[in-house]
């Protein structure tokens, strides 16, 4: 559960998110005491700060947020309708997300699960805030994740099929929401997971059409590219766009 309240001491207000760990299996309230842990280590314009967190009589967890009055980025898709978004607008909202990433992976940490419903917006649209680090992974300098975490729609191939993956797995995500922030749908969808599985393994997705701009579309070939070792890393992204 998210609240809305008003810090006493500094007036501003803070989202605090409290998770209930009492009836939590061994596994559940490791992934919340590791989102506080996440967060603490990240200090980023464009990832939620985390203010504090502590433990409410053994029972629930509260970790004290950076409050984004402007909604998850999701929902303001959704209300556009059909109305794609200007390009500059497109490639504004990417380019926060990728320096967020940038930040992100060279502490050698996985978000795992990025997608339109992480990624917070303030009050004029305009600043993009990478959020819910809940099931976000710490590496060592060379090592590999091998858990099956993340949302179907949004996970890379190797993932999929089992494989160890690394932050080119955040990269897919990335250009998964490419792909949302294009087209207003998502790149991998079906009548079931198993369905969407299926297409995600296979690469396969729908054209975004020839009124997409061309940049942004070749862009998104490069991150959707089912074999890792050629996506672009989130620094490789920013020297050269």
């Amino acid at each position: 559960v998210v609240c809305l309240y008003r810090e006493r001491s500094s007036g501003r207000p803070v989202a605090i998110k409290h998770i209930s760990v009492q009836q939590m299996s061994r596994e559940e309230r490791e992934q919340s005491l590791n989102e506080a842990r996440v967060l603490a280590m990240l200090h980023h314009p464009n990832i939620v700060a985390c203010h504090h967190s502590f433990l409410e009589d053994d029972q629930s967890l509260a970790i004290v947020m950076e409050y984004a009055p402007g909604g998850t980025l999701h929902d303001y898709l959704r209300r556009r309708g059909q109305a794609p978004l200007p390009e500059q607008q497109v490639l504004s909202f990417l380019g926060q997300i990728v320096l967020a990433l940038e930040h992100v992976h060279s502490r050698q940490i996985l978000h795992r699960d990025l997608k339109s419903q992480n990624l917070l917006l303030d009050r004029h649209r305009a600043l993009v805030k990478v959020g819910d680090f809940g099931i976000s992974k710490v590496l060592s300098s060379r090592s590999k994740a091998h858990s099956l975490v993340g949302t179907p729609n949004n996970i890379s191939p190797e993932i999929c099929v089992g494989k160890p993956y690394n932050q080119k797995s955040d990269i897919w995500a990335l250009g998964c929401v490419l792909y949302e922030l294009l087209t207003l749908r998502n790149p991998f969808e079906g009548s079931s997971v198993g369905d969407v599985l299926m297409k995600v393994m296979r690469g396969s997705y729908a054209s975004p059409g020839e009124a997409c701009p061309a940049g942004p579309r070749r862009l998104l070939g490069r991150l959707l590219q089912r074999e890792p070792s050629l996506r672009p890393s989130a620094r490789q992204l920013l020297a050269h766009p």
